[in-house]
């Protein structure tokens, strides 16, 4: 008989270590990355042109955010003024390639014959990449919408800007391209570079 209650603590005991375990393993599966993702995580890491502060931020999500800027979408040539150091051009064969870290991604690059010039994405004063929230950043994506509406006389959406290519990526890159935005150095703007 006495078997009987040390036996019904050992199954409570079990099972209580059971839901622990599974609710342990739930939360670590969010944070849990891919070993591709992983690798994309160092890279990014590896080719980012500008130290990084990672005070209150997602590390994965910078260094995944740094992969894609710096290595898929190439935010560095049209959003630094020149994008790349004197004698470092690597579209000229120049070797090696060193991006222009003194001006990046503050904008300034000029189009359609001065028209539309880069706008600066690096934080502003209040540590918000080209001072949008994630909000506005993934509506901007997304839409194409120019939230500032700086060329009334040619459309409400974002030109040169190649954002039709970019409103279908997933959220969670999304995310990686603000967060890393959010942990480069601000930049002032580029002379005559849109407010």
């Amino acid at each position: 008989m006495r078997l009987r209650p040390l036996l019904l603590l050992s199954l409570t005991a079990c099972a209580f270590l059971v839901v622990l375990n599974d609710r342990s393993s739930a939360q670590s599966g969010a944070a849990a990355i891919s070993a591709d993702e992983a690798a994309r995580i160092r890279i990014g890491f590896k080719v980012a042109p500008v130290p990084l502060s990672l005070r209150d931020k997602d590390p994965n999500l910078v260094g995944l955010g740094s992969y894609i800027v710096n290595t898929r979408i190439a935010c560095n040539d049209c959003h630094t003024n020149p994008p790349w150091v004197p004698g470092h051009n690597p579209h000229l064969g120049q070797k090696p390639a060193e991006v222009n870290a003194a001006a990046y991604l503050a904008g300034g690059n000029k189009f359609a014959g001065g028209l539309i010039v880069s706008r600066n994405i690096t934080p502003d004063e209040h540590g918000l990449p080209a001072g949008e929230t994630f909000a506005q950043f993934v509506h901007q994506m997304r839409t194409g919408i120019d939230t500032d509406m700086l060329h009334p006389q040619i459309s409400p959406l974002l030109q040169i800007m190649p954002w039709p290519y970019f409103r279908t990526m997933s959220d969670h890159d999304l995310a990686a391209v603000y967060e890393y935005l959010r942990a480069i150095p601000s930049v002032p703007s580029a002379p005559g570079t849109p407010p």
